[in-house]
């Protein structure tokens, strides 16, 4: 005969079977809820001719949805919408500068011209320059304000009118984990990354009663290839060679399909504040319960980090990085992967997507 503890023991077993079997369903009925949310939809994605705005065209064209792509590079663009359209979408392709608000605002009125209305803006557009903070100069700073803060703000002051009339829509930017906790070596990039964060995060706060819904997105380093195109100073390749290591290594990054899948599920559910990856959220959580031990560690970090000695200073300009590649090895391989499949490298064709 079983004891009453026995039977006690698989009263609970089966209480916590049905609870996982239950929240395992939840689950699934919320991804599958997000997944058929873009049907139809108009989207905008600045930055989209390749990188992380180019994996989220591809996943919202398997999605249905209309979008809308921009960059500042006419050929690259041009390739990106050949790509897509093949695919099936219905896709616009804007040549656009958006730190020039004219030209944000331009960038909306083609869209609703094209497609009569506006769902859901995502700001992916951005640069970020890797070196030693005496190696940039006051040029670097306006550079990095102008494309990840100016470009954001000018996009999300273009749409805000459509959007209050209509009621409706939602609005991701896609900010970094170096907009709640600077690193090292990319001080133009981590200042401007917080000023859209505080901007993206004040918006949400007043939005929502005009209907429209705002999602911080703060990724961690991902493994999407944009390593190629950083901007590097100080000691270009040894720059290159730690910041590639890092963007490519998979416990140190994370892959650029799953993070745009977490970003759409975001946006569809409406989340207001997301941070993508574990090392990320590991730094996010260390920062905040402890920020000055935080910041005494960054510090030895920084010491391990090249010297600018003997490498490009504030006069002199930032550099793409696969003008300073090391040879390929191991440590990049999936990197220089994802760089391929996802148009980071203009004069080799994408790999299979």
């Amino acid at each position: 005969m079983r004891t009453f503890a026995a039977e006690v023991s698989m009263g609970i077993a089966r209480h916590w079977k049905f609870a996982a079997g239950a929240a395992g369903l939840l689950v699934g009925l919320r991804r599958a809820q997000a997944h058929g949310a873009f049907a139809g939809k108009v989207v905008i994605i600045t930055g989209g001719s390749r990188g992380l705005g180019l994996v989220l065209a591809r996943e919202l064209v398997r999605r249905k949805a209309r979008i809308a792509i921009c960059a500042r590079d006419v050929a690259e663009l041009e390739r990106a919408r050949q790509e897509l359209a093949a695919a099936g979408a219905e896709v616009l392709a804007v040549a656009c500068d958006l730190s020039v608000a004219a030209q944000a605002s331009s960038l909306v009125e083609q869209t609703l011209h094209r497609f009569g209305h506006l769902d859901v803006l995502i700001n992916n557009a951005g640069i970020i320059q890797v070196g030693p903070l005496e190696s940039m100069g006051l040029q670097d700073f306006r550079e990095a304000m102008e494309i990840n803060y100016f470009g954001l703000l000018h996009t999300c002051l273009a749409a805000l009118p459509h959007l209050r009339r209509r009621r409706a829509g939602s609005i991701v930017n896609i900010c970094s984990i170096g907009g709640a906790v600077a690193s090292p070596h990319l001080a133009p990039y981590s200042a401007s990354k917080f000023a859209a964060v505080g901007f993206s995060e004040a918006l949400c706060a007043e939005s929502r009663r005009d209907g429209i819904r705002v999602t911080t997105i703060l990724p961690g380093v991902m493994r999407n290839g944009s390593f190629v195109n950083a901007l590097y100073k100080g000691n270009r390749e040894r720059e290159v060679a730690w910041f590639g290591a890092g963007a490519s290594l998979p416990g140190a990054s994370v892959s650029d399909v799953r993070a745009a899948r977490r970003i759409l599920r975001a946006c569809a559910l409406g989340e207001p504040y997301v941070v993508i990856g574990l090392p990320a959220k590991v730094l996010r959580v260390a920062h905040a319960l402890a920020p000055g031990a935080f910041s005494r560690l960054s510090s030895l970090v920084g010491r391990l980090l090249p010297s600018s000695v003997g490498g490009a200073g504030p006069d002199d300009a930032a550099e793409p990085g696969w003008q300073h590649r090391p040879p390929p090895s191991r440590v990049t391989a999936l990197g220089d992967k994802a760089a391929r499949r996802n148009r980071e490298v203009p004069w080799a064709p994408p790999e299979t997507v």
